[in-house]
């Protein structure tokens, strides 16, 4: 999210009128776009019969489709640097909707995965994640509040859209239902026309406008609080590089992931964990319906998860957001990975559909806290003022093992001809990962402490628990851009 607003000036919208409007918005964007790929289990087996794929083959569709929409928050906030977020999200609106239109004529499984695969999660990428940004102009006194109440539309996206996609799929078939997503995909458009821009004042300065001239009119002053930035001036030809390392420097930060070991560690545990996290919402449906749980049964378990979702995750952040837990959130975050994975175990005892519901309530409670806590650990281990850019490439390496584990987990069902394989591989991933991140921090607290205790008289600045920040900063660094665009998931 954006904090530009708040630092640049305030508007009479802001927290109020309209800005009520923008959070509605932005409820049934993260309905439209968030959860939308949650539904494509439902259509697993169609679409496996109707291409003559294997389970690998298929799996790639769904991955492919969360993969982009988790990588692509770096161009989607190069786009709302320069163009703004109505533009953006009316873009992905657009890109969203041609996409799945274009996949109900798809003739292979390939064509699926460039239409309905990248050109949708590209436009969804677009669409929530400049919306989030735009919610973070038009609330700043009530950010906190805006952002807990548009995560609900994620939660009741993701209980609306399997049953509409089995019904769909039981009157029409796959196609048509693709091409109906089509047209509800593209009122992405319309949440991005209510985006409206704010115009914001000035900074406040000692400085006072000239006699003649008011605040606000002056064009150096002026900022359009919709995340577009005014034109700058083109460095010359000896500076490209170093405009282009600043650029790569600025959304993927290879600096901090090489130097603060608290960021590597949460980097690499989350990369790993979530090669297993997204596999039950993937495969539960196919492997239901392959023990013989009816379908429109099957199709209501990720209903469930997302139903117990809506209430669970706001209570999970209130719970985090503790004084008690201040500087411990990594180790509820480990605990809430390690009980997401050997919930899994549930599926491999029994396919009964009772036992089904029971692993979905545990789920659903294990992936509430991993959904509260996964960004404010994040904010636990980097700097604020780096905290854009160490998102951005936390996200890319996070897209890359969404992108691998559906597939790989579709090859071993190939290969072992069972869907319970599946839950092991993902136990196996959840649990690995907690047990990482939770013992290595562990480790860097004892490190710290043991620094602390040899050197009880510092001059360093304060510092952000698990991080490790260097005492001098460099004479060459340039100061943090006065406004941030924190634009990825």
């Amino acid at each position: 999210m954006s904090r530009g607003g708040a630092a640049h000036g305030t508007s009479n919208t802001q927290d109020r009128g309209w800005a009520w409007m923008v959070l509605l918005a932005n409820v049934l964007l993260q309905g439209l776009t968030l959860s939308f790929p949650s539904c494509t289990g439902v259509f697993f087996t169609d679409l496996q019969r109707e291409f003559q794929a294997t389970n690998s083959e298929t799996s790639w569709f769904p991955s492919i489709m969360t993969a982009v929409l988790h990588a692509g928050g770096p161009l989607c906030s190069i786009l709302v640097e320069r163009f703004g977020c109505r533009f953006t999200v009316m873009l992905g609106g657009l890109l969203s909707g041609a996409g799945m239109v274009a996949s109900s004529f798809s003739k292979s499984i390939s064509q699926l995965y460039i239409t309905a695969g990248f050109i949708t999660g590209l436009g969804s990428c677009f669409g929530f994640q400049a919306g989030v940004t735009m919610l973070g102009y038009y609330f700043v006194r009530r950010q906190a509040l805006a952002n807990a109440l548009a995560s609900t539309g994620a939660s009741i996206g993701l209980t609306l859209w399997p049953l509409i996609s089995q019904y769909l799929l039981d009157e029409m078939g796959w196609r048509s239902s693709f091409l109906i997503f089509g047209g509800m995909l593209l009122n992405t458009c319309v949440c991005g026309a209510v985006m409206r821009p704010v115009q914001l004042g000035p900074p406040r300065s000692p400085l006072q406008p000239s006699p003649g001239q008011e605040p606000g009119n002056s064009a150096e002053d002026a900022q359009l609080s919709n995340g577009a930035t005014p034109h700058q001036v083109e460095p010359p030809q000896q500076a490209r590089f170093a405009a282009c390392k600043q650029t790569l420097q600025k959304y993927l930060a290879f600096d901090i992931f090489c130097k603060n070991k608290g960021y590597q560690i949460y980097t690499i545990g989350v990369a790993w964990m979530v090669m297993g996290f997204v596999l039950p919402l993937i495969y539960l449906v196919p492997y239901a319906i392959r023990n013989g749980v009816e379908e429109r049964k099957a199709a209501l378990l990720i209903s469930v998860i997302g139903f117990i979702n809506i209430f669970m995750r706001p209570m999970a952040g209130l719970l985090s957001g503790l004084n008690i837990f201040t500087g411990k959130r990594i180790y509820l975050f480990s605990l809430a990975v390690l009980l997401n994975g050997l919930s899994n175990l549930i599926c491999v005892i029994s396919a009964d559909f009772s036992m089904l519901i029971l692993y979905c309530l545990i789920y659903s409670i294990s992936m509430s806290g991993i959904g509260a806590l996964i960004f404010q650990v994040l904010m636990d281990v980097v700097e604020m003022d780096r905290f854009s850019s160490a998102l951005g490439l936390f996200t890319i390496l996070e897209s890359v093992t969404i992108l691998l584990g559906p597939p790989l987990a579709g090859l071993l069902v190939d290969i072992t001809g069972h869907f319970s394989y599946v839950f092991y591989a993902s136990s196996f991933f959840m649990v690995s990962a907690a047990l990482f991140m939770g013992l290595s921090f562990c480790a860097l607290d004892r490190k710290n402490k043991l620094k602390e205790a040899l050197k009880p008289t510092s001059n360093s600045p304060s510092r952000y628990q698990y991080t490790e920040v260097p005492t001098n900063p460099e004479p060459d660094k340039q100061a943090p851009p006065a406004v941030m665009y924190i634009t990825s998931i």
